[in-house]
């Protein structure tokens, strides 16, 4: 058996308009080690939600996912037919998106929400199916989840019915949960409770998990690897810690200059530092790195081809063929402002 519950072997998506082919997740490729939780982050439109959608074989036209493979536990899920990917998704392979208001239907109520999934996976009845819809909702810590199962979603809060939707997710006991965005809808009291939840949910039910945000945050405090996404294409990947104090890639250590940060003082807040420049239309990406129109790192050789991934380490990865230049001037700055 692989050390990998999932495998995503260069996988593109596009999107056919009128106005032209949208590379939307473009030659994509990264495992998740089995009980792991890999984070992928980027700014909005940078093919994080549609590549996790992708994994869920739930692109809808004129979206398409034209290459790769999907090797989730063995088993290349763009090989099954749609009966097959039904039976997967919800109990192998669960997914939470960003707003649970949007994902629950109101005229339901969330405990029968819940026993849908459960009977539709395990073939029982709504009252054997019931008892577990309360189970889960008290493992989520939904108090007083009996009395709480009958209520409708919009008699919830937005942190209880995300709970609803992890307790969805979870009643199947999947191997694999996608959690998209868990916690954007939220405050932020709210955010690290949730984020809390799934650390210790991830341990009860021995998970994996594929965190798809674009909060640097949330990423130091729940992943174990990273995967910078920009324009559709990963840019970066390694574990957390070394890509948050040594980055290889001039987005990533933008996305890092970017978070606001209190001063030395503690009390002024620095100014925030920006990329300059804006991302690129993904109706006409350049030939070369598609960020070069925005780094200050940029030389000739940058614009003539596309970049491949290249080797920092074992377990470090770049889109960048001046990794190593990028590297030194980000430390030296670094140690600058120390100074």
């Amino acid at each position: 058996m692989s050390d990998n519950i999932l495998e995503v072997r260069h996988l593109s998506t596009k999107f056919f308009t009128r106005s032209g082919q949208i590379n939307a997740a473009d030659d994509v490729s990264f495992n998740i080690v089995r009980g792991s939780t890999l984070a992928l982050v980027g700014e909005s439109g940078s093919g994080k939600s549609v590549t996790s959608l992708s994994i869920m074989r739930l692109v809808s036209p004129p979206g398409r996912i034209t290459a790769g493979e999907i090797v989730f536990d063995g088993t290349d899920l763009l090989k099954l037919s749609d009966e097959q990917m039904r039976r997967i998704r919800g109990r192998d392979v669960a997914m939470i998106f960003q707003d649970p208001m949007t994902s629950l239907n109101p005229v339901y109520t969330v405990g029968d929400q819940i026993c849908e999934g459960i009977q539709l996976h395990e073939r029982i009845s709504r009252k054997q199916a019931w008892p577990r819809a309360i189970e889960m909702m008290t493992r989520v810590k939904i108090p007083d989840a009996a009395k709480r199962a009958r209520d409708y979603p919009h008699q919830l809060s937005g942190g209880m019915r995300q709970r609803v939707m992890i307790a969805m997710a979870l009643s199947c006991k999947p191997k694999l949960l996608i959690a998209d965005e868990p916690t954007t809808a939220l405050d932020v009291t709210i955010q690290a409770e949730i984020l809390d939840l799934l650390r210790g949910l991830r341990v009860d039910f021995d998970l994996s998990m594929l965190l798809i945000t674009h909060d640097l945050g949330v990423v130091a405090e729940t992943a174990d690897r990273v995967a910078v996404m920009y324009a559709g294409r990963i840019v970066e990947e390694s574990p957390v810690r070394e890509v948050f104090y040594s980055p290889k890639h001039p987005y990533t250590e933008g996305l890092l200059r970017s978070v606001p940060k209190l001063s030395e003082e503690g009390l002024k807040v620095r100014r925030l530092q920006t990329i300059e420049g804006t991302v690129p239309n993904l109706l006409h990406l350049p030939e070369g790195c598609t960020f070069a129109s925005r780094c200050e790192y940029v030389i000739d050789e940058c614009t003539i081809k596309p970049i491949p991934l290249l080797s920092v380490n074992e377990e470090h990865r770049a889109r960048c063929i001046r990794f190593d230049e990028v590297g030194n001037e980000i430390a030296k700055t670094r140690v600058h402002k120390d100074a």
